[in-house]
């Protein structure tokens, strides 16, 4: 019973995602940096530290993780976990993780570039999913 919204921006995130991890590799092996292990081993933990949250995200919603905007009627709003502390923890890790992947090797430019980019792409997906779930709750059934 659910119904998909912002379909429109998926193929961007899809491929920004996809060119982001791409793009760590090719500015490092292409601008020859090398490893700065003090520096390096910090933005590890930093992305470490992502991935437990992006689980804690994950394991909280269980089966109503998704990567697309989803809104089913008559399904309540997760609010434990994560989201006791913020509408939006995934969010919140992948912006981390945009800054953090891409610095462990001095990837400067990428980190810029998908900084930029992400928050114009979360800037729609936020967006998107506040409309979807004040819809819901304006429907007669809504939660």
């Amino acid at each position: 019973g659910g119904k998909e919204v912002g379909r429109g921006h998926y193929p961007f995130m899809v491929c920004l995602h996809t060119g982001f991890l791409i793009a760590c590799v090719a500015e490092v092996w292409l601008s020859g940096r090398s490893f700065d292990a003090p520096i390096g081993f910090l933005w590890i933990a930093v992305a470490v530290l992502c991935q437990g949250l992006r689980w804690w995200v994950i394991t909280t919603l269980g089966s109503q993780w998704n990567t697309r905007v989803i809104v089913v009627p008559n399904l309540p709003r997760v609010t434990g976990g994560p989201f006791k502390f913020m509408s939006h923890p995934n969010y919140f890790a992948v912006v981390l993780e945009g800054i953090a992947l891409p610095l462990i090797h001095n990837a400067y430019f990428t980190a810029i570039g998908f900084t930029i980019l992400n928050a114009a792409l979360l800037f729609v997906r936020i967006k998107t999913e506040n409309q979807a779930l004040m819809q819901l709750r304006e429907q007669p059934n809504g939660v």
